[in-house]
């Protein structure tokens, strides 16, 4: 077969594959859940009545007083704690901007239209009608805590009118994402109380499928990372096993359960009508003696997805930051991007850098692409005269094909297997190069402020076909899709008009799919098709 038909075949097995990751398809059906594998009930020691705060017991459960707002003030964060359920109802990362502009106002994680907050806590013994909506008790006087040095910690009490007492225990640094919580079961009954303790995390559901990267409800369960579609939880929403952590994912940023004690358990995730997400941390079932005690202990974290900064806790969080099938090259390139950017602060110029690296790496397999392309193009008259004629006859026309490529040594696809090669680091940086959160509103040069985001010159009230707000002149997306067609132009010609059409039609259809990629991705292509012209050139020139 002709160069041109295999040139083709590539171009659209690339596109095949950008729709494979475009629109994901439904992963099966997984199997039904297990039934809950309850770990044995943990003998509680008892503990004598007087240490037990008398105050405990005469702890109401509120539902109807007012609830005061607890806000913690660290160098990092921002956070706010309503003494109603004891939840988070703001965080605010003081190092991260909700947009680009110099004067945009510090990113929030909990959405302000998120009802009840999120961090709520259940206990299904002890006679709680609605623990989510008790009013707690904080051991502040004072509503406002300023963190610094000196790790400092707030407690929030509840009574249920049983005399169970639930305690949740936060503990805030000034040096870290992560927050301390404690959640404490007291039984100051005189009978045993059984009941199952559960945590949770809400979020706002994200409104479609993430297209690029993943969004949405994520768990370490046996060691394993588990990524759960919103579609896929109508189908299956519990999840047992041994739960390293549980989150809530966006693009950039997540919220997390971590349990610091590795048992068997239970996630259970739902989504509201309101579309709120829900991912529920279950533990066993325990069972209290009256004046017992028993403390369930979890770190919480609230912040980027930064693989650097999650690889300093060492308790599995890390492996939340996965780029998909290519992540074992992903990875690395995340690593060099962000080394290079250390020596050279500017991940524009980082980009550019390891795309050169890259395209070096792969300089013998881009060799022997175009000296095939080569050879292709200097036998291409005589392919279009046996073309001509055995027009009639398409058994015999590529016979005589296939014995001109023995003759002159030609392999048709000898220009093929090196460009397949190269899909996977295609794949892997445009994953990368979508979620690395390094390169959220990293300016690069001129217009281009936000490498995480497409590249706008000037900005249109109108809208544009194809284009997703803003509007405006994408110059990157415009250049590598001139560089695409300078590409084709360099490559043997397609010996039938009508491959000869479709192939004038891909650096415009490719251009259309990149018009709405980040700009970071656009130039790592675009640098990468200008090597390509250049090595292309090269090979031409030598193989003359």
């Amino acid at each position: 077969m002709e160069q041109a038909r295999i040139f083709l075949a590539i171009a659209l097995s690339f596109l095949v594959i950008f729709a494979w990751q475009f629109f994901m398809v439904k992963p099966e059906a997984p199997s039904a859940p297990a039934e809950t594998s309850q770990a044995p009930n943990v003998a509680v020691p008892a503990v004598p009545q007087s240490d037990i705060k008398a105050t405990d017991s005469r702890m109401p459960f509120k539902a109807t007083l007012p609830a005061r707002v607890i806000t913690i003030d660290t160098p990092l964060y921002i956070a706010k704690i309503s003494e109603r359920g004891a939840v988070f109802e703001s965080f605010v990362l003081k190092n991260y901007r909700e947009t680009a502009e110099k004067d945009s106002p510090m990113k929030a994680l909990i959405p302000k239209n998120l009802p009840g907050g999120t961090l709520y806590t259940d206990f299904s013994g002890g006679d709680f009608p609605n623990l989510d909506n008790a009013v707690f008790t904080a051991s502040l006087d004072v509503e406002d805590l300023s963190v610094s040095g000196t790790p400092r910690d707030v407690v929030f009490s509840c009574a249920s009118p049983g005399g169970v007492v639930v305690e949740k225990r936060f503990r805030f640094s000034s040096d870290t994402y992560l927050v301390g919580l404690d959640v404490t079961v007291k039984n100051t009954s005189t009978q045993p109380v059984e009941g199952v303790l559960s945590v949770g995390l809400s979020g706002q559901s994200p409104a479609n499928e993430a297209t690029y990267g993943f969004e949405g409800p994520s768990a370490l369960i046996n060691n394993s990372l588990e990524q759960i579609k919103i579609k896929s939880i109508k189908d299956k929403n519990l999840y047992d096993g041994k739960i390293g952590w549980a989150a809530i994912e966006g693009r950039y940023f997540f919220s997390a359960i971590i349990p610091k004690t590795s048992e068997t358990s239970r996630l259970h995730l739902s989504v509201a009508q309101d579309n709120v997400l829900k991912s529920q941390y279950v533990l066993p079932a325990v069972t209290l003696d009256p004046a017992t005690v028993k403390t369930f202990a979890f770190d919480l974290f609230f912040g980027p997805k930064s693989l650097k900064i999650l690889s300093q806790y060492h308790n599995g969080l890390d492996k939340l930051v996965h780029f998909g099938m290519f992540d074992i090259i992903a990875k690395p390139c995340l690593w060099l991007m962000n080394y290079i950017y250390s020596v050279i602060p500017n991940y524009g110029v980082a980009i550019i850098i390891l795309t050169i690296i890259i395209k070096l790496i792969l300089w013998p397999l881009g060799n022997k692409s175009y000296a095939s392309m080569n050879q292709m193009k200097k036998i291409q008259p005589l392919m279009a005269e046996i073309r001509e004629k055995y027009k009639d006859d398409k058994k015999k026309m590529n016979e005589e094909l296939m014995g001109l490529y023995r003759i002159y040594k030609v392999n048709p696809m000898g220009g093929c297997l090196p460009m397949v090669l190269q899909i996977p680091v295609f794949f892997a940086l445009y994953r990368m190069l979508y979620e690395a959160i390094e390169l959220r509103h990293a300016p690069f040069v001129g217009w281009i402020n936000d490498l995480a985001a497409p590249d706008r010159l000037f900005r249109f009230d109108f809208s544009i076909p194809f284009m997703e707000p803003p509007y405006g002149i994408p110059v990157l997306t415009i250049i590598m899709g001139a560089t695409m067609l300078l590409q084709q132009k360099m490559s043997p010609p397609p010996g039938d008009p009508t491959q000869a059409k479709m192939m004038m039609l891909m650096p415009v259809v490719f251009t259309f799919i990149f018009i709405n990629f980040s700009s970071g991705l656009v130039l790592y292509w675009l640098v990468n098709n200008i090597l390509s012209i250049a090595q292309q050139y090269y090979v031409g020139r030598k193989n003359a």
